[in-house]
């Protein structure tokens, strides 16, 4: 699935303390998060909202996070680990064309997809295995850093979104992005 991904390395940058400056992940994730939720992250990284998401969903829930960098996903299980979140957690890497999710169709309560579609080659094939997880009413947090994804990008993203049965119902305020909210139909 990658097109142009971040290199590994920058992800340590992306776990910065002084990040949070600009995304509190408590404030961003905190509204949509409940315990005992199954949480969808594809291209988590490091875990940097991944942990509030593994906090927020408490002992009886999971956050399955998803990428295409098997050097993300190893820090991101010993962060985890550290945290005490290890067995909460259920990281995955991603194929070259799947998210290698379908045995969570129909079962994921909330999914984030934070400042990663644009790395991915056919955001249309991501958004349809990600509305494919979610139960009937569930969300998807969606957001793109505004410097980084010009407009036009957002809007056709947003539009392979809602041709996977998404439909827009907000865009939350996230300092410096371009967001929306949908919902599975």
């Amino acid at each position: 699935m990658a097109h142009h991904v971040c290199p590994w390395w920058l992800g340590y940058f992306l776990i910065s303390p002084l990040r949070r400056w600009q995304y509190d992940p408590a404030k961003v994730v905190g509204p949509y998060v409940r315990e005992g939720m199954t949480i969808l992250e594809p291209g988590p990284g490091m875990g940097f909202f991944t942990l509030e998401l593994a906090r927020l969903v408490g002992p009886s829930g999971r956050v399955v996070a998803v990428d295409v960098q098997p050097k993300m996903l190893d820090r991101l299980k010993r962060r985890a680990a550290k945290a005490g979140f290890i067995e909460r957690l259920d990281a995955r890497l991603a194929g070259r064309d799947s998210m290698g999710v379908k045995d969570l169709n129909g079962k994921v309560d909330f999914a984030l997809a934070f400042a990663v579609v644009h790395e991915i080659r056919a955001a249309e094939r991501l958004f349809m295995e990600v509305s494919e997880t979610l139960k009937p009413g569930a969300l998807l947090l969606f957001a793109e850093p505004r410097g980084h994804v010009k407009a036009e990008l957002f809007k056709h993203e947003l539009e392979a979104a809602t041709q996977a049965g998404l439909e827009i119902v907000g865009h939350p305020s996230v300092r410096r992005s371009q967001t929306a909210l949908l919902k599975k139909l």
